[in-house]
């Protein structure tokens, strides 16, 4: 994907390490040690699987907790942005929108944010609902 451009359908962000080896290895450590104890039952092999499993768990907990911090990061971003941007009687609703509705309207530009804080507020809009909404995208290249 070019940096330039950058849409709808084109915002998604993959991480090589994480989802093209590390996940793949994760999953393929449990299945091993899965089939490792049911050939040879016992405590090690037990164990094998719940550690497996545990390493699993971690992995994906990890993933999910520096979303939850960029997450929170967009959403002190985008209110800092919404208070620079907005009129007063939408400015006072800013703590009515959800995070992910922050999140979704970051990708807004300058231009139709108020027109789509409105609907958010009033339609109470989807994350995804205000994504396809956005006309003039500006792209976020930061998102992991």
């Amino acid at each position: 994907m070019a940096e330039s451009q950058q849409s709808y359908d084109h915002h998604g962000r993959t991480d090589p390490a994480f989802h093209r080896f590390l996940v793949p290895v994760s999953a393929l450590t449990i299945i091993v040690a899965v089939v490792n104890a049911v050939r040879h039952p016992g405590f090690n092999s037990a164990w094998l699987v719940l550690v497996s499993i545990a390493a699993g768990v971690a992995l994906f907990k990890m993933r999910l907790y520096s979303l939850k911090v960029q997450d929170r990061l967009i959403r002190l971003e985008e209110r800092l942005r919404l208070q620079q941007i907005l009129a007063e009687p939408l400015r006072t609703r800013i703590p009515e929108l959800t995070v992910g509705q922050l999140v979704a309207l970051r990708f807004a530009s300058d231009a139709e944010l108020p027109t789509l804080v409105t609907r958010a507020l009033k339609e109470k809009l989807s994350k995804d609902d205000l994504k396809k909404s956005v006309t003039a995208w500006r792209p976020d290249f930061f998102r992991v």
